[in-house]
């Protein structure tokens, strides 16, 4: 899957986030480096994002399964 992420260059780096994902920025000492820590907080956003779904519904009593889908 594609994220649009920003970067904003600074004296220190880089900072980017990823505004899809509420809350999911990292940082770099250069653009490759900014690119390849935020491609680790998007899949650690969306590792947090599922947890707190399973929890939510064992919460409530719901039984739930895992399958693939193709986008």
């Amino acid at each position: 899957m594609q994220y649009p992420v920003v970067l904003i260059e600074t004296e220190e780096g880089f900072s980017i986030s990823c505004p899809a994902l509420p809350g999911c920025h990292s940082q770099g000492a250069t653009k490759e480096e900014a690119l390849a820590a935020i491609r680790e907080a998007i899949t650690l956003w969306q590792e947090v994002a599922e947890e707190d779904a399973q929890n939510e519904l064992v919460m409530e009593g719901t039984s739930y399964t895992r399958e693939l889908v193709t986008v």
